[in-house]
């Protein structure tokens, strides 16, 4: 196995922090957060408030949480959650929905993890005592299950407008949240406006260590809070890792074009591959997907070949393989990637 020198594809949450991060946290001013006192976090908080165009914000460890307090502080036991059937909070969180909260998904299907208005009034529960009540309606952007999708402001906006009719809520899962508005060249609050609490994570493209927050309006984000607490998730001086976040935030942002094109670029070498099939159209942001001929072995025999040549990918799928680009990968680690998976069909 070539252990020496990997290129590690298997997503953007494996990142470093850089040595300008390092030095932000290694002075980063801190105080007790649980009691309201560190700096650091406080103006984390501030900064993602105001970029996501809401009236508060809470750090929080991990995506996982930020997506759960959202749910939980929005939700009452026995609700029902309107979301798509790839969604993360479906597949990645454990069954939060239904052991933290109490309540039930309708999954949607729909291209590559999108769906519409149409879909979601056909998803609306009667309000009947038999049957769980409809309250919220989460969208993943972008979305991971279906190749770093970038969902459009407009069929947002006409989702919203179902939701208002009903008297819904919605979360947007944000995790990837500057991957789409550096790929539709828009500003957060294009998307954010819509939602009445977002989640963003800083540890993913944007490169920072630990943690993500959740925005909303400050009566929502206090509830959150409460449950923040309730699932474990206080910090004492956590301005440190925080600090890593706020250095993200405020240095890699434009950078993510680079991981775009860096995706778009490891695509069209593969798709030119023999056995190796992807759509190009796909790939928008940093996250692409390959179906592996059955030639060439299953998806998780393929990876592990590439693992020994010194290319880390994930299996997804029976035939699927995923790559992500990210701060650590450059564009010469791409061009030695194609070389490597070259050799590997060769």
């Amino acid at each position: 196995m070539n252990e020496t020198n990997p290129i590690d594809l298997r997503s953007d949450t494996v990142t470093k922090p850089t040595p300008a991060m390092r030095e932000a946290m290694a002075g980063a001013e801190v105080g007790d957060d649980v009691f309201a006192g560190d700096p650091t976090i406080n103006r984390l908080q501030e900064k993602t408030a105001e970029l996501l165009g809401k009236e508060a914000a809470i750090y929080v460890p991990s995506g996982s949480m930020a997506n759960q307090t959202a749910i939980r502080a929005q939700t009452q036991p026995g609700d029902e959650i309107i979301t798509h059937q790839e969604n993360h909070i479906y597949h990645y969180e454990a069954g939060a929905p239904a052991a933290l909260s109490g309540c039930s998904l309708s999954l949607l299907p729909g291209e590559r993890g999108l769906f519409d208005a149409d879909a979601v009034r056909a998803a609306l529960r009667p309000g009947d005592s038999h049957f769980p009540q409809s309250s919220l309606v989460v969208i993943e952007n972008t979305h991971n299950r279906g190749g770093g999708t970038c969902w459009s402001p407009e069929t947002i906006a006409e989702i919203r407008a179902v939701a208002d009719e009903y008297g819904l809520r919605m979360h947007l899962d944000g995790a990837r949240l500057m991957n789409a508005c550096v790929a539709r060249n828009c500003k957060p609050v294009d998307y954010t406006k819509y939602f009445d609490t977002v989640s963003i994570c800083f540890s993913k493209g944007l490169g920072a260590p630990v943690g993500s927050a959740v925005a909303g309006s400050r009566e929502t984000i206090g509830r959150v809070h409460r449950y923040r607490k309730m699932f474990g998730g206080g910090m004492r001086q956590g301005g440190i890792v925080a600090a890593g976040a706020l250095y993200a935030l405020e240095n890699h942002v434009e950078r993510l074009a680079d991981d775009h094109a860096n995706a778009r670029k490891l695509a069209g070498a593969l798709s030119q591959m023999p056995g190796l099939s992807i759509d190009l159209k796909s790939v928008e942001t940093n996250i692409l997907f390959c179906d592996v001929d059955p030639k060439l072995g299953s998806g998780g025999e393929f990876a592990d070949r590439l693992k020994d040549a010194g290319v880390w990918v994930i299996a997804t799928g029976p035939q699927r393989i995923r790559a992500v680009t990210h701060l650590d990968v450059s564009s010469e680690d791409v061009d030695r990637a194609i070389d490597l998976v070259r050799r590997c069909l060769e």
